[in-house]
């Protein structure tokens, strides 16, 4: 079987790893790493390193794309340049695997969307949340009909202290860079939606707010590393002792003057850390959701309400109590008609990122066997509508009306797709 020849796109922590060393650990029979192409050569090089690879370092794609003609593109830079890199790739002829969200404007997203098209090329979006066990085991039960019609849905997602203040550290905390959280990591979440429910969002309001973060802090400084009040800040990131980052980011950081440990209270961070949504899909169905990004636990609560039950899902990830290595499904019938009034369905964690997702995901793209029986493999539509979601919420939040789908990409709304807003309800 003939490999596909990828070139790396962007050495963060995401491309060291999920698409560098794991990647080619797992999957080197399908796959081979032709290039990486890195603007902080440093941080390239100790990133090739990690990876354990010796393919040539490039700091521009259009030289690499020159050079090496690779088959496939893995986009895993800043999201606000996706679409510059992933237009070029095409036009070149060249398959993109884009990390999320695809992009953070509708403007980037009409840039994609016109390139797929014209080039004939493929965008794979990279949703691993689609994969992971329990979400998978979800969308078999909403295919199944086992609650009736959907007619609402409660999803709460919890970042604890740690994983929440990151997204504060890094270039993450700029609208113009990650288009908010609402889009760079609500992106995952309103993807789920979009899929367990296949339909289409049709409006969203959203309430949204800076409340512990940025000028909320009781004070800053230039970074963890020189900062004076590093002995009283819960926030306070050693990144020394994390010899991962600090190879990556600390010598690194001479060059671009990029600091892995930005202060979480510098004044001129511009995205809400307290978010609240709702939703009204094509099918009618109606859902409530928040991200919050401050919390002592991690993880999320899912039910779907429907007309002949519920489902109930509470996912822990991290915690100050000890745990089961599982997921309990609890599906609860109106009308048990003979089975179980409550029935709990356990799915083990597997062992990989987002347990096992990003694995399944792999597996999805890379081997030619692999059947998409629940639809998981994601595309461009599937990357612009949860986009959308993100933008709309954000806009709503600002301007304190609801936001139409169909008002910010027509086109789109109405392409014909299976799930789009010219479904009737």
């Amino acid at each position: 079987m003939e490999k596909r020849r990828f070139a790396l796109i962007g050495t963060g922590n995401r491309g060291t790893t999920m698409w560098g060393k794991d990647l080619l650990a797992g999957w080197r029979e399908h796959v081979d790493l032709t290039a990486i192409v890195e603007k902080n050569s440093l941080r390239g090089e100790r990133a090739r390193n990690m990876i354990g690879s010796n393919a040539p370092l490039y700091e521009n794609i259009d030289s690499m794309l020159a050079e090496q003609k690779p088959d496939l593109v893995i986009v895993c830079t800043p999201d606000h340049t996706h679409d510059d890199i992933v237009v070029r790739a095409l036009e070149s002829g060249i398959d993109v695997i884009t990390e999320k969200p695809m992009t953070t404007s509708v403007e980037k997203i009409r840039r994609i969307l016109d390139a797929e098209k014209r080039t004939g090329r493929r965008v794979d979006v990279s949703f691993n949340y689609r994969y992971a066990p329990t979400a998978a085991k979800i969308k078999e039960l909403l295919n199944a009909g086992e609650i009736g019609r959907v007619t609402s849905v409660d999803f709460h997602w919890y970042l604890n202290t740690k994983h929440g203040a990151d997204y504060f550290r890094r270039w993450h905390a700029y609208t113009e860079n990650s288009g908010s959280l609402f889009v760079h990591k609500a992106t995952h979440h309103f993807d789920l939606l979009n899929w367990y429910l296949d339909s289409d969002p049709d409006a969203v309001t959203s309430f949204a707010d800076l409340q512990n973060y940025g000028r909320k802090g009781p004070f800053r400084g230039p970074r963890c590393k020189l900062c004076p009040h590093a002995h009283e800040c819960d926030y306070y990131l050693d990144l020394e002792a994390d010899p991962f980052l600090d190879s990556l980011y600390e010598d690194p950081s001479k060059i671009d003057g990029y600091f892995r440990d930005g202060c979480v209270f510098r004044e001129d961070i511009d995205i809400p850390d307290t978010m609240v949504v709702s939703l009204r899909y094509r099918n009618n169905v109606h859902v409530s959701y928040s991200l919050n990004t401050f919390q002592p636990i991690e993880g999320h609560h899912l039910a779907f309400n429907g007309t002949k039950g519920r489902f109930e899902l509470r996912q822990y990830e991290a915690q100050p109590w000890e745990e089961p290595k599982q997921d309990t499904i609890l599906l609860i019938r109106s009308f048990p008609d003979g089975k179980e009034a409550v029935e709990r369905i356990v799915v083990p964690h597997f062992t990989g990122g987002h347990y096992g997702g990003d694995d399944r995901m792999r597996n999805m793209i890379f081997k030619p066997e692999m059947e998409d029986k629940l639809a998981q493999r994601a595309g461009t539509r599937a990357g612009a509508m949860s986009v959308l979601c993100g933008i709309a919420a954000l806009e709503s939040s600002r301007s304190g009306k609801v936001v139409n789908i169909a008002d910010l990409m027509p086109e789109l709304a109405n392409d014909g797709s299976p799930n789009s807003l010219r479904t009737s309800r």
